[in-house]
């Protein structure tokens, strides 16, 4: 049985980096092919890259990507943990090998129709970021300044994203100097967002779970054991059987959810459950009250 669920561990790992890897592809892909030929930036670390490529036009984003997330996650390691950044600076390392691949086999752009190009482009990028962030990658930069910044002040995750990504794009217009292709930027901008919003069902979500199984037990146990993760045990009573029993709380960040939900199905397919999104989480393993 042992060997069993570890075979199944690693099964899932590899699951996990496969659909990392695929969502980090497209999303280079979508900024090589469609973006960059067209001299259009975007948010992130990735838009910052193409700005100083448009304005030298020799140093790779590729290598702009990963000197500029190496030095966030040295900044942030001892803030946001070794678990996140060496995430971080794997996914870094894939994703700046990726732009090293696309960027030169796209020195032109393979749609002729301008904002074709910048709507599917910034659709595909967004797309694979989503995917990515969805089993578990995480593409550092902006992130890293974000959590960082939330840290230690109230501020929402999307508010200070936002900022950061309006400044880089807005700052793309002294090196292009072309107000139509720092419009078009704004719409990347905006098209990602929107996208990967629906990809990845909203920045840093965390999600209440209430489970109604007779195995609750044995489910706390496991989410304890797999994710390093506690639960509440509420006390219930049926108004059908008049029964006593226990209900199991959960709150648990997105990148959890997935786990969660299966490890609840593995060990009682027939488990009654609610999930529903929480606006805020304050508390161990959570945000901190910054007031």
């Amino acid at each position: 049985m042992e060997n069993k669920l570890t075979t199944k561990k690693i099964f899932q790992e590899i699951k996990n980096y496969f659909f990392i890897i695929l969502g980090l592809s497209m999303f280079t892909f979508g900024w090589s092919a469609f973006l960059i030929p067209y001299e259009v930036s975007g948010g992130g670390v990735a838009g910052a890259a193409s700005i100083l490529y448009f304005a030298t036009g020799k140093i790779p984003i590729g290598v702009t990507t990963f000197v500029l997330n190496a030095i966030l996650i040295a900044i942030a390691w001892r803030v946001l943990g070794t678990k996140f950044c060496v995430n971080s600076l794997i996914c870094t390392v894939v994703m700046s090998g990726f732009f090293s691949v696309w960027q030169p086999l796209f020195p032109k752009p393979i749609v002729d129709d301008m904002f074709m190009s910048i709507i599917i482009g910034s659709a595909i990028a967004a797309f694979g970021i989503g995917m990515s962030i969805n089993w578990g990658g995480n593409t550092g930069g902006i992130d890293i300044i974000a959590l960082m910044i939330g840290k230690y002040r109230n501020i929402s995750y999307g508010r200070i994203s936002l900022a950061c990504n309006i400044l880089i794009v807005g700052s793309s217009y002294f090196v292009i100097h072309d107000v139509q292709k720092l419009v078009y930027s704004f719409v990347v901008l905006l098209v990602s967002i929107i996208v990967s919003d629906l990809v990845i069902d909203g920045y840093r979500q965390t999600y209440q779970f209430m489970v109604f199984s007779m195995k609750n037990e044995e489910i706390a146990k496991r989410i304890g054991s797999t994710l390093h993760r506690g639960a509440t045990f509420l006390k219930g009573y049926g108004s059908y059987n008049h029964q006593e029993k226990d209900v199991l709380l959960i709150v648990a960040h997105r990148t959890d959810k997935t786990v969660i939900t299966r490890i609840i199905k593995e060990i009682d397919p027939d488990a009654f459950i609610t999930i529903s999104k929480t606006a805020s989480v304050f508390g161990k393993n959570f945000d901190n009250i910054k007031i």
